[in-house]
């Protein structure tokens, strides 16, 4: 789908659809097109219109690209990625776009719908004045709107992770370290996201290119401040998954050595018994002490022992420490 729009002459934009509305691009003050869900027909008619480079147009049709910056003859390109967290999955998506700025035009190409280059082309529309400021500042505002999205982003990982922190300490029910994999992937794929487009607009803005205007080069290091606070944010974020991991696993050691100190308490009670009852059970003919009394001597131990055993155990707080619903 090819939409276009268009300024020529002072008048307001216009918005026009399908491939015959780029021919009314030649000499018009301000164009952009907007090229979703494209064939290659459809992008080597771009190429041909804007004589864009090979190069880019390959960057545009990878089936996995990267943020990217390259500077061409007469226009800039840029492969840009846009962050949401669909509610059905709740994991991080995400959808890349390439742009074009040159001097009097913007490009944009994207496979997916994007609420980024949708909410930028209703504001170009409605306000003449974003359109009258050129084309790098529309540039720059789409670019800006893109960088905005990664803080909602880290703001569902960082909820997650505090969810997960709380049951952690609350109460543990085994899931908490496939929870963690799952948060330490999405924050891992959004910090390789910001880190390129960090260094892509560190790059952007360290160049003198006339097709960014001087007036408009500060917008450009705004938005390459934002994308250092949101690598701050990950890194912090980071540190946090580390020290909730490290939680979860010292909770598990510590539930198994519970585990442990409780079998090895109910070992220690039944032993006296089970040493007496074996010892006097030996099938022999001329046992010593062969009468009722040493009987019942037996049967007072085995039943005495233990009692003083749980006792012991009781004032020395290893029971305490190891439990009580055990021994109710």
């Amino acid at each position: 789908m090819i939409r276009v729009i268009r300024v020529s002459g002072g008048a307001r934009a216009v918005e026009q659809t399908g491939p015959e509305a780029l021919s009314n691009c030649d000499g018009a003050e301000f164009c952009w097109i907007d090229l979703q869900d494209f064939d290659d027909g459809e992008l080597h008619l771009l190429q041909q219109r804007f004589a864009l480079h090979q190069l880019a147009i390959e960057d545009c049709t990878s089936t996995r690209p990267r943020p990217k910056l390259g500077a061409y003859d007469n226009h800039l390109f840029m492969m840009l990625t846009s962050m949401t967290v669909p509610a059905a999955t709740r994991n991080p998506r995400f959808d890349e776009l390439g742009m074009f700025l040159g001097e009097r035009f913007v490009l944009t190409v994207h496979r997916k719908p994007l609420a980024a280059v949708d909410s930028i082309w209703k504001r170009a529309l409605d306000d003449p004045h974003l359109i009258a400021r050129g084309a790098d500042y529309v540039c720059y505002t789409m670019i800006d709107l893109l960088m905005e999205e990664t803080f909602p982003v880290l703001e569902h990982l960082a909820e997650q992770l505090l969810q997960v922190e709380r049951t952690i300490v609350t109460h543990p029910d085994g899931t908490e370290l496939a929870r963690m994999l799952t948060l330490k992937r999405g924050l891992v794929s959004v910090r390789r996201v910001v880190a390129a487009e960090r260094d892509m607009i560190a790059t952007l803005v360290r160049w003198d290119t006339p097709l960014i205007r001087e007036k408009n080069a500060i917008y450009y290091r705004d938005c390459y401040d934002h994308l250092v606070r949101a690598y701050e944010d990950i890194n912090l974020e980071r540190d946090l998954l580390g020290n909730a991991m490290d939680a979860y696993l010292s909770t598990v050691s510590n539930r198994l050595g519970t585990i442990m100190k409780q079998l090895t308490i109910l070992s220690a009670i039944f032993l006296p018994p089970t040493f007496i009852t074996s010892f006097f059970g030996q099938n022999f003919t001329a046992l010593p002490f062969d009468s009722h009394t040493l009987f019942a001597v037996e049967v007072v131990t085995c039943l005495s022992l233990p009692a003083i055993m749980l006792y012991w155990f009781y004032r020395s707080g290893w029971m305490r420490s190891a439990g009580s619903k055990t021994f109710k």
